[in-house]
């Protein structure tokens, strides 16, 4: 049955939340973890990997004298706060900005496709050139978005 889930999230063509407790099934299932760590969701580019090595952290930590704190949990608080954190939070929104215009013009270029004479292989193949240079650029732009959402918290 756990293959047959594998197999029809492989080929989802949305997006979808998955939770579970089953590290192989996370790992095989999914482009994105996140766990919540000191009460706070975290994003886990490292995948479970990461989280085990920041909930060995969490459990090593002592707590402090309201017994909830921990190295973690000082870790996931917001590292930015006044002008730097007004900075961040307008680069995030001219990435998000940014981002959305692209993704229309990559729908756009493949839309185009579909009318562009599909005998002529080079021009097909500059086309998806352009394409890719524009998801690229999205994949950038969202590495940057990710690195700012986890600085402002």
């Amino acid at each position: 049955m756990l293959a047959a889930i594998e197999d029809l999230l492989d080929s989802w063509p949305g997006t979808l939340l998955v939770v579970s407790h089953d590290r192989y099934f996370l790992e095989r299932v999914t482009d994105q973890q996140y766990a919540i760590l000191g009460g706070r969701l975290r994003h886990l580019p490292g995948g479970v990997d990461e989280y085990l090595r920041l909930r060995a952290l969490e459990q090593a930590a002592p707590k402090d004298a309201a017994g909830s704190g921990s190295a973690v949990a000082s870790a996931a608080e917001p590292a930015l706060s006044g002008a730097d954190r007004r900075t961040a939070e307008k680069e995030l929104a001219a990435l998000e900005r940014r981002m959305q215009k692209l993704a229309g013009e990559i729908d756009r270029a493949k839309h185009a496709l579909a009318d562009h004479d599909q005998s002529d292989y080079a021009g097909l193949g500059e086309k998806m050139k352009a394409i890719q240079e524009r998801q690229d650029e999205v994949d950038e732009l969202e590495l940057r978005w990710f690195d700012l959402t986890e600085q402002l918290g």
